[in-house]
């Protein structure tokens, strides 16, 4: 696409956007009130705000490659911060992605260079649950359970922080897991059982 067809196409959708509520930017200027965070993937063929059907002002979102939680990434930490102290989010979503390039890109045994640190992060999480991995024999299988374990280890860290700590203490705050399948457009919840997996852990990890 021509750079100036992009600018074109944002003209397009004002006069749409005008013809349905002529104040509509007049609303949108006004503030934000999300009730979700969401946590995904840079990569360009998962938009947040298309795959969940939702408006501007509905989802306040934070991308990155692989939809990593690092505690040491100062972005995702004052994402975070930010959508749970102030924006007062009710629900949080880590969501990854099949096929996504990050993590395939973790499994080779390859010096990529400034990606090193950051995949690392998903390293350690085939290391946390090579067992399970190492016993699916089928590579595409494998590669799409790494992707599902990535998002529940990133779920984690979100419940590790002090900020969700601290608003599931008050609010009873919400974190999910998700998957969204490129081939099918289909968004999937992965019904991860928090409490199981932090069942004896979860002392270490609690501040507030």
């Amino acid at each position: 696409m021509n750079i100036k067809q992009i600018f074109v196409n944002n003209q397009t959708w004002i006069n749409e956007k005008l013809k349905t509520d002529k104040d509509y930017f007049k609303k949108l200027s006004v503030g934000q009130n999300p009730e979700y965070l969401y946590i995904g993937c840079s990569d360009s063929r998962v938009t947040a705000e298309e795959l969940m059907g939702v408006q501007p002002g509905d989802v306040f979102v934070h991308r990155n490659i692989g939809n990593m939680v690092p505690n040491t990434d100062l972005s995702v930490m004052s994402v975070i911060n930010y959508a749970v102290s102030v924006l007062k989010v009710k629900h949080i979503i880590v969501c990854g992605h099949y096929y996504c390039t990050g993590v395939k890109a973790a499994l080779q045994p390859a010096d990529l260079g400034i990606l090193n640190p950051w995949l690392r992060n998903i390293r350690d999480v085939y290391r946390l649950h090579k067992a399970e991995l190492d016993s699916i024999n089928n590579e595409e299988d494998k590669y799409k359970r790494l992707i599902e374990l990535n998002v529940q280890e990133q779920c984690v860290n979100v419940l590790k922080t002090s900020d969700v700590q601290k608003a599931y203490k008050e609010r009873q705050i919400a974190v999910h897991g998700w998957v969204f399948d490129v081939h099918t457009g289909k968004l999937i919840d992965l019904k991860i059982d928090f409490n199981k997996i932090l069942e004896g852990i979860m002392e270490i990890y609690r501040i507030i």
